[in-house]
């Protein structure tokens, strides 16, 4: 079984956070230290560390991220311009907090995809 981690008292709302979307699926909050003027994270309710631990059964709730991802860019006023959504997995590709999450970032140009 997978470690349990801070999204998961975040979706329990056992620690405050600024939860902007929430269902039996999903939770969406604003990120604590945000990288652009809108930034959330989109995160599963069950708790999957990684992209590698995904399952065919999974499917409807990775599906939910970027349903809801498009509803909040829409309500955050950015749909329009353009918007980056990122899923990171494992240390090489920049993750940090082992529960899947999708980080809704928007409101300026995000440059370049990969730097460096």
């Amino acid at each position: 079984m997978a470690e349990e981690t801070i999204f998961s008292k975040i979706i329990r709302k056992e620690i405050p956070a600024d939860i902007v979307y929430q269902d039996d699926l999903v939770t969406a909050f604003r990120d604590i230290n945000p990288r652009a003027p809108s930034h959330i994270l989109i995160i599963p309710n069950k708790l999957l560390p990684t992209v590698n631990d995904v399952e065919a059964e999974d499917e409807l709730m990775m599906g939910r991220l970027f349903t809801v991802a498009r509803k909040l860019a829409e309500q955050e006023g950015i749909a329009q311009d353009g918007y980056r959504l990122i899923v990171n997995c494992n240390p090489h590709g920049g993750q940090e907090v082992y529960h899947i999450h999708m980080h809704l970032v928007g409101g300026r140009p995000m440059g370049p995809m990969i730097v460096g």
